[in-house]
């Protein structure tokens, strides 16, 4: 058996635009899930009872069930409702949930790790319970967390190769098309993995980096 790896490098503008894709969903998704992650920590870990049970209820829903059959519930269940989203938007959206929800959870414990001292210190220089949460005790705790923050958005990214299952044009549905053109499986998806493995060792090089700068401040 010979292999042609050039009859896919010869497809690189496809695979490029997938690449662009992984990235850009992987951008947003992140930006925005950790929003939630935040909030609904928040929510959970000083919210109403009301706040906390439907943080709690959501956090259990993602966490114990699969992202693809979450992805086929926003893509196609969704419009049932009304709800009717293009492929992309359903790939975001459905990585927002997941990346939300594992977020919740990792930034909740390191709000639990702040020392109360901390905050008795914040409402003894009269800060407002906003203030105490912004610049009090949410800095830290992501410290102690983005470790482990980082890992769940590497694996959100890796995570996106399902959604070429709903024609998202990603990284994995190109090396798909590629494979569909020249019949060229086990090079096409050899190439695929070696672009994921240099996108999550990169992200995380990355999120490495922007971490102590970002929530260091150095």
């Amino acid at each position: 058996m010979s292999f042609d790896f050039g009859a896919v490098l010869a497809e690189w503008p496809l695979l490029a635009r997938g690449v662009a894709w992984t990235l850009g969903l992987t951008a947003v998704s992140t930006v925005v899930g950790m929003a939630v992650g935040i909030a609904c920590a928040w929510a959970r870990a000083s919210g109403p009872a009301a706040l906390k049970w439907l943080a709690g209820a959501y956090v259990e829903a993602i966490r114990n069930t699969p992202f693809i059959v979450q992805l086929f519930f926003v893509f196609f269940g969704l419009p049932s409702m009304g709800v009717k989203l293009s492929p992309e938007q359903a790939s975001v959206l459905a990585m927002v949930l997941n990346l939300g929800a594992y977020a919740t959870e990792i930034v909740r414990a390191g709000l639990e790790a702040t020392p109360r001292g901390q905050v008795e210190a914040a409402q003894s220089l009269a800060l407002d319970r906003w203030q105490i949460f912004t610049h009090v005790v949410l800095p830290p705790a992501l410290r102690k967390v983005w470790p482990a923050m980082t890992s769940q958005i590497v694996i959100v990214m890796l995570g996106s190769s399902v959604c070429g299952q709903i024609s998202t044009p990603e990284l994995n549905y190109a090396a798909s098309l590629i494979k569909s053109r020249n019949f060229r499986d086990f090079e096409s998806y050899f190439i695929a993995t070696a672009i994921y493995l240099a996108l999550a060792v990169g992200l995380r090089q990355f999120l490495n980096w922007l971490g102590p700068r970002w929530l260091f401040g150095r």
